[in-house]
């Protein structure tokens, strides 16, 4: 009895040290994770983290260029909501533009999207490069270029001319000075979502485009009943991204419009900078700011939750 217990003993004592073990190799590449992503997190830390933290004290406080702060308080927050009518014409403009610019900028991604995908080969890859090359671009010497276009006298109403139509004040009248910026923008930033939607579509199962071509499909029934559906789900990441970047509109209405005429495309990150930099109210423009943020967060949260109702993850 005396000996058979210790052998016992020593035979069990072996699976004791096997999750010690096994533990040893995850531990090592737990730590090469962390070391090769400790640049990256500590970047995101100081250029981001830090700043959005600084910026929500400086909100709360009377913070000029030069000179020394005062603690207000939401003395900001009520100045923004009850005490400057700027504030709300801006954020009128800026979501009159998110939609107008979202909108266009989905529907005519995913048309031109479709038919390269119809169209096929090099010319494909041609016109994909060609549509992405304004993304790529200053956007500042961009929206310099279509200024000069559109101005009374320029090229678009010299041509507009030409053929007996006297062409508006693109830049002077409140709806046409909308319109130039949303136009600008789409011929901006369409190529980017002309690239992720060809991928989605690249990404289709062709079999199951051809089987609803036997079926007796055709093309816009097609679209609307197989390729939108399997689709849906790069649709939802484009329409997240694209609301977010038409929210943080700035360097389109500073360089083409300067915000005017009047205040008819000023925008919420126009409104900031011009307070910050302009009227020398930084904690003012921090406030903004972070109504911004929160404007943002909120309407992506609406989009996420409402995903399920239209977006579909089935292959």
């Amino acid at each position: 009895m005396s000996t058979s217990t210790p052998q016992i003993a020593r035979e069990a004592a072996p699976p004791s040290r096997a999750p010690e073990a096994s533990r040893r190799p995850r531990r090592r590449i737990t730590g090469s994770a962390l070391l090769y992503l400790s640049p990256g997190m500590l970047g995101f830390a100081i250029f981001i983290v830090v700043p959005l933290l600084v910026s929500l004290v400086i909100s709360v406080f009377d913070w000029p260029l030069f000179g020394a702060p005062e603690f207000v308080g939401l003395q900001n927050y009520r100045h923004m909501l009850a005490g400057d009518p700027a504030f709300w014409i801006s954020l009128r403009n800026t979501l009159i533009f998110a939609i107008l610019y979202t909108a266009v900028n989905l529907a005519v991604a995913l048309g031109l999207s479709y038919w390269l995908m119809s169209l096929g080969g090099r010319w494909a890859a041609f016109f994909r490069v060609l549509f992405f090359i304004p993304v790529v671009t200053p956007m500042i010497g961009n929206a310099l270029i279509f200024r000069l276009m559109l101005n009374d006298d320029g090229i678009v109403n010299q041509a507009l001319r030409a053929i007996g139509i006297t062409g508006p004040q693109w830049l002077n009248t409140p709806v046409w000075a909308m319109f130039s910026l949303v136009l600008m923008s789409l011929w901006q930033g369409m190529g980017y979502n002309i690239i992720v939607l060809g991928a989605g579509i690249a990404g289709i199962n062709p079999s199951v485009l051809e089987a609803s071509r036997i079926d007796g499909a055709g093309p816009v029934n097609r679209f609307f009943r197989v390729v939108f559906p399997m689709l849906s789900p790069t649709i939802f990441f484009c329409t997240i991204m694209t609301v977010i970047g038409a929210f943080k509109v700035f360097a389109q209405p500073y360089a083409l419009t300067e915000g005017g005429p009047g205040n008819a495309t000023n925008t919420l990150v126009l409104h900031l900078y011009r307070n910050g930099f302009s009227f020398d109210r930084l904690g003012y423009a921090s406030a903004i700011a972070w109504v911004l943020f929160v404007l943002v967060m909120l309407i992506t949260a609406v989009q996420f939750s409402q995903q399920k109702r239209w977006v579909t993850y089935d292959s």
